[in-house]
């Protein structure tokens, strides 16, 4: 199957319950502006994975609890293809529920993904390693619980959505992703936010992506994201900084990267794409390894451990990261006790507000970053130098005055007063 650079972004704008307002673009991996599927594999690590030391990161688990156990992990999309040899071993078909097809539909079930969405989602939760590339997903070995809700035609509903949590939670779900969202008014108490809070009672971790109406500059909340308990998650960039697109607002508890984000497709392959959609399944992926790791923890308490470990611009939350760029090492190795809720630091810069970075008319890479901090630190030893230089002048004056028969040595190479 072929699918168009533009045609996820297209199709999902439509979709009752999931409308990026921005394009995701695709890799041009045959020349012509297409992403196939199947498509080639991608040789090198992706960025989102090199931040991370992943040998660390799974030095206690990969995504199986003490007793041996896979964490399940319900995405509800478009469907996952298994195909995939990277996700293959990494779905419970058999768990799965299509919402969406008839008895009598051609091509029906859980593990149908046209769209190619929903598979991309899940290989960055547990997509298992491949000698044919660097990509794997967050939770390797975790197990995803395939729930079709949505398709090419924009099928899926708040309803079928609610649905679709309510099937998570029965098919045995610890987490739950969803990288779909609504800026329609819901009434109070719909059928949505009723599924929501009866996954939360559950003991259910749900993360949905905040959404991609950030770059029109509108800031309106998000559903399932905006819910309560919900760990609402933003788009970073290589930067750590906020992508453009990404939705901001009160609601978001962390973020995560979402730009050029390299994940698995139909029937083989990999393909590049970036916004929320893909931002929420990294989170997902960690949420997992806490889930495996500490089996014994709340899911507030996942909420909060990934909130408190992220790396942060200030104390205080923040409308467009929240908390913080998402650090999946510290989330998973600074963990000696589980936190009801995000604590902040006391002190001198307790309500210091976030500092504002001048205005770049290009933005700085990385290496240029470091070379003007190590600039400024040339010049803060220099300055240093000169003051106790300045200072032993002093002295030697002075010394010079209460004794006039002293010579004065230079200073030069070994010179002193």
């Amino acid at each position: 199957m072929r699918t168009p650079a533009l045609l996820t972004a297209a199709l999902l704008a439509s979709l009752t319950t999931a409308a990026p307002a921005v394009p995701a673009a695709a890799t041009v991996l045959d020349g012509s502006g297409e992403c196939t599927y199947p498509a080639k594999p991608i040789k090198g690590t992706p960025w989102a994975l090199q931040r991370i030391l992943l040998d660390q990161l799974w030095q206690d688990t990969r995504g199986r609890d003490p007793q041996g156990h896979p964490v399940r992990v319900a995405v509800i999309d478009t469907g996952i293809d298994v195909t995939n040899p990277q996700l293959k071993d990494a779905v419970d078909a058999k768990s799965g529920i299509d919402l969406l097809s008839g008895t009598n539909d051609a091509g029906k079930g859980p593990t149908v993904d046209p769209v190619g969405h929903g598979t991309k989602v899940a290989g960055i939760i547990a997509a298992r390693p491949s000698p044919a590339g660097g990509f794997v997903g967050i939770a390797p070995e975790s197990v995803v619980i395939p729930i079709r809700q949505n398709d090419e035609r924009g099928s899926g509903t708040s309803r079928t959505l609610a649905e679709g949590i309510k099937a998570a939670v029965a098919a045995g779900a610890r987490v739950i992703n969803i990288s779909q969202d609504t800026a329609v008014p819901l009434r109070p108490d719909s059928d949505l936010e009723r599924a929501v809070a009866d996954a939360l009672a559950h003991d259910v971790v749900v993360v949905a992506s905040a959404g991609n109406d950030g770059a029109d500059g509108r800031s309106k909340p998000t559903y399932p994201a905006a819910y309560p308990g919900v760990l609402a998650v933003g788009a970073s960039d290589r930067n750590n900084e906020r992508a453009p697109f990404s939705q901001s607002g009160d609601f978001i508890g962390v973020a995560a990267p979402g730009v050029d984000m390299v994940s698995t497709v139909p029937g083989g392959g990999h393909c590049v794409d970036h916004g929320t959609s893909f931002s929420a399944p990294y989170v997902t992926g960690v949420a997992a390894l806490i889930r495996a790791k500490h089996p014994d923890w709340k899911q507030n308490q996942v909420v909060a451990q990934i909130e408190q470990t992220a790396e942060r611009v200030s104390a205080t939350r923040d409308r467009y990261v929240g908390w913080g760029v998402v650090d999946p090492v510290r989330a998973l190795t600074e963990d000696d006790r589980p936190l009801d809720r995000v604590t902040v630091p006391e002190g001198p810069a307790h309500r210091v507000a976030a500092p504002q970075p001048a205005p770049l008319a290009l933005g700085e890479t990385p290496q240029e970053r470091q070379v003007r901090l190590a600039t400024y630190a040339l010049g803060g030893t220099a300055l240093l130098v000169a003051m106790i230089a300045g200072s032993a002048v002093v002295v030697r004056d002075h010394r010079g005055h209460r004794d006039p028969h002293r010579r004065n040595r230079p200073s030069g190479a070994g010179g002193t007063a």
